[in-house]
């Protein structure tokens, strides 16, 4: 992911395969009602994606999410109902509609097909996050959550999806805490290369607890950008913005994602001009999250920008 001139080359847009080419021609081919043609490039595409369980996951949550509301995987795995992916994938869009709505129209079935996934492809841990999503909605306890995350991890230790559907599961929002968040992140983070794919488990956790002051309103929210001063955090956001721009330094399928989040925390925390090299190497390329919580994301992504294009120039870092 490498480093370019002074200003970002490319205009902001909104990218779904965030520079997977593979991935960006196969949704370009999908239909708007769905067919079996659809299915066939899917299939052909996680096919050809290996055993690269890190980008596998990329690519059939992008897809899912694509298709949610189509019969594109209904007819994948109709046609194979004993594919590991077509069972996986078919949960993925049952999840991906579950976590919109807030229920699963059958978990018994979901929860079915990934155990059958996992028994006909046992080194695969897509099928153990899937559950760890459902796990989210249907509100199963900790013990049961955590023998689902050591399934997941055991098979992928650092898998970044994975990371994501735990944080949020032990999210005040979804029944946990923000004690139980910090712990987490406590118990995982020096454990994590810091160019592991779930690297930024920890900044996504204060990001999305400093949405949530903001959230409140009133006083806290005046001051909310402290959060990222002093202490692990301050230490965590510094070497972030001096690892994750450098050119090679991540190889995930979903770095761009990690580096959005980087930026907006960079200008969260006043520091507009230190987000410069990170929207460098971001070159336009932007993610819904988590710069749609106040707005339209392409209109705050750019007001950033300019921030920090403006901060650069003045030398300073106040956003």
């Amino acid at each position: 992911m490498p480093l370019f001139s002074t200003r970002t080359s490319r205009r902001p847009r909104i990218s779904r395969s965030l520079g997977d080419d593979q991935l960006s021609r196969t949704l370009g081919k999908l239909s708007k009602k769905g067919s079996a043609t659809d299915a066939t490039s899917i299939s052909e595409l996680l096919e050809e994606t290996g055993d690269d369980w890190d980008r596998r996951s990329h690519r059939m949550s992008v897809l899912a999410e694509a298709t949610a509301g189509t019969r594109i995987a209904a007819t994948w795995l109709e046609r194979e109902p004993d594919a590991p992916d077509a069972l996986v994938f078919h949960s993925w869009t049952q999840l991906t509609r579950g976590l919109r709505d807030g229920r699963l129209e059958d978990a018994r079935e979901v929860v079915g097909r990934c155990h059958r996934a996992a028994e006909l492809s046992p080194e695969d841990p897509l099928p153990w996050v899937v559950l760890l999503g459902t796990a989210r909605i249907e509100r199963y306890d900790s013990r049961d959550v955590q023998a689902l995350w050591r399934e997941a991890t055991g098979r992928d230790r650092y898998h970044r999806e994975a990371y994501l559907q735990m944080l949020a599961h032990l999210s005040p929002e979804e029944g946990g805490s923000s004690a139980a968040v910090l712990d987490f992140v406590d118990a995982v983070r020096a454990h994590i290369p810091a160019n592991a794919p779930c690297a930024a488990i920890e900044l996504t956790a204060a990001v999305r607890q400093y949405q949530g002051i903001l959230a409140q309103g009133g006083v806290r929210a005046m001051t909310a950008g402290q959060l990222f001063e002093g202490g692990q955090m301050a230490a965590a956001l510094h070497q972030a913005a001096t690892l994750w721009p450098k050119p090679g330094f991540f190889q995930h399928a979903a770095a761009t994602a990690d580096l959005n989040v980087l930026a907006y925390a960079l200008c969260a925390a006043g520091r507009a001009a230190d987000a410069h090299p990170v929207f460098q190497a971001l070159q336009g390329v932007v993610t819904p999250w988590p710069w749609d919580v106040d707005g339209p994301a392409l209109q705050r992504f750019e007001q950033h920008l300019a921030k920090s294009e403006r901060g650069r120039q003045g030398g300073i870092g106040s956003g």
